[in-house]
Formats: C-alpha cells, sequence, structure tokens
C-alpha cells in the first residue's frame, strides 16, 4: 500500500485530506476528476518532486477526507478548494484539473486572481459540449448502475472487477489505495453525488460561464476514444479547442491517450506543468 504523509485541513466547516510532496520554490495543485482523489495523481508526482511543491487532496466527502452531511455543489467544490489554497500554499501556484475537476477548477479561478500562475486542463469537459445536453438522462442511468454495484463493493473481488480499467493504468500501491478508499459503497456514494453535482452545475455553467482565466492555460484532449464514442469523442475535442481558443493566453493538444491522461501520458502531463512553471509554452 502506498504510504505518503498526510493531514486534514478544516475548509469551510468540512475537512479534507491533504497530501504535500516535493521540494522547490514553485507550488502545484492538483484537482481530481469525479469518482477519483488525490491517489489519480500518483503517476505524475514523482516526476516534479525535484521541480515543485505538490498538494494533492480529497474532495471532502471522498477518501480520507471527512464525511458531509448533505451533498455539494460544484461550486462548494470550489469554494473548498479555494479555502484549501488559502490555508496551504503560499503565493502563486499552478493549478492542474482533471475531467469534472475542470469545473471546480475554473470556478475557483475566479476567486484566485492573480496568484493563479498557470492553468493545465486535462481532458476536462467544457459545458458547451453538446455531450451535456442530455446530461441529466446519462447521469440517471449511470446512478441506476451504480446504485446496484455500489453494495457489492463490500465483497473484494467485485470491487476488483469493477475497477478493472483502473488496475490496468496505475501502479499497484496506488490501485490498492483506490480499492480500499473509492471503490467501497462511501466511496460509490460520493462517485453518485458529484455525478449529480455535475448535472445541476451545467445550466448554470451555461447561463453564467466562469471568467476567463488570464493566467496561461493549456487544454489537453485525448484522443483515444473508447470504442464505439468516437463521435462523441471528436465532439467533445473540438470543443475544448474552441474553448482553448477563447482563452486569453490559451493552447490546445491532442494527446495519445485516454480520459485518464495522468496515468497514460503522466512525463506529458508533467512536463506541460514545468513549460506552465517556466510561462515557456
Amino acid at each position: 500500500m502506498r504510504e505518503m504523509p498526510g493531514r486534514l485541513v478544516p475548509v469551510n466547516g468540512r475537512h479534507v485530506y491533504v497530501e504535500e510532496s516535493g521540494q522547490g520554490q514553485d507550488r502545484v495543485v492538483f484537482e481530481a476528476g469525479a469518482g477519483c482523489g488525490r491517489t489519480s495523481w500518483d503517476p505524475v508526482l514523482p516526476l516534479l518532486a525535484d521541480r515543485a511543491r505538490l498538494v494533492a487532496y480529497d474532495r471532502a466527502g471522498r477518501a480520507l477526507s471527512g464525511r458531509t452531511t448533505q451533498p455539494l455543489s460544484v461550486d462548494d467544490m470550489a469554494a473548498d478548494l479555494v479555502a484549501l489554497i488559502g490555508a496551504v500554499v503560499p503565493g502563486d501556484f499552478v493549478l492542474v484539473a482533471h475531467s469534472m475537476g475542470g469545473l471546480v477548477a475554473r470556478r475557483a479561478a475566479e476567486r484566485l486572481g492573480p496568484r493563479l500562475r498557470g492553468l493545465l486542463l486535462v481532458d476536462v469537459l467544457p459545458e458547451t459540449s453538446p455531450v451535456y445536453d442530455t446530461w441529466d438522462r446519462t447521469t440517471r442511468k449511470i446512478d441506476r448502475m451504480l446504485a446496484v454495484t455500489q453494495p457489492l463493493t463490500r465483497f473484494r473481488p467485485l470491487a476488483r472487477l469493477f475497477s478493472g480499467n483502473v488496475r490496468r493504468l496505475f501502479p499497484a500501491d496506488t490501485y490498492q489505495a483506490m480499492l480500499a478508499e473509492d471503490f467501497t459503497p462511501a466511496g460509490t456514494l460520493q462517485t453518485r453525488r458529484e455525478l449529480r453535482a455535475v448535472a445541476a452545475a451545467v445550466p448554470r455553467f451555461r447561463a453564467r460561464p466562469p471568467q476567463l482565466p488570464g493566467c496561461p492555460t493549456i487544454v489537453l484532449s485525448a484522443a483515444h476514444a473508447a470504442r464505439g464514442r468516437e463521435r462523441q469523442n471528436a465532439a467533445v475535442r473540438e470543443h475544448q479547442r474552441r474553448y482553448a481558443g477563447t482563452l486569453p493566453d490559451g493552447r490546445h493538444e491532442e494527446v495519445a491517450s485516454g480520459h485518464l491522461v495522468q496515468a497514460e501520458q503522466p512525463h506529458l502531463v508533467a512536463d506541460r506543468i514545468c513549460r506552465l512553471l517556466r510561462r515557456d509554452f
């Protein structure tokens, strides 16, 4: 099992579990996607350990963070991220976000201002994407499936079965931590809550998109689509490209990877973070 020192940090009346690693004057903060926590960045962190201080955490309600009394909205998660940064990150920093974490990071960026040195969005889904046109229906379908699997994850062999795609991508010790923390009844329930939070957030994001970040921003698109989703993936990449094109200082790049780019292409992700730290891209 992976072992890394961490601590609970109070944010907005809740607690989030934070791991800090690496060394140097520069700072990098990581925001995970839905169903994931700090461990999803494990393939990237060692590649940056000699370059910067690294902050990875579990959102409230997930993994080693404190339980929540009610589901959190994306705006709540963004407020927690801002509070966490205020508590543990001095000075400016680069923010890295994956998938659903892009919504959280973009909303948080409105309040981070000049402290935000750079933003790396890893296969995030802009609210303009047509995928979101039917997201309520998609969420209900996924929720029904997760409701069935949720109690079954108490049984380790079944949890391993449900997490087979993750097992193939992450180091063995990271996978064991994910199995113990995320592929559990509590972890599955939190994933369901996060997916519902996204469904509720999309109309608000479409009505009032987050302010465009003024810092240098790199948008990475996963070019490898799951079988049968080639057309959907192409549409997502196009909207990612369009979003990058609206930014004052943005760049779009397609990556030879599936959705978990940080696991399939960790060296590329680490390189783009370093470019943002150097302001050289």
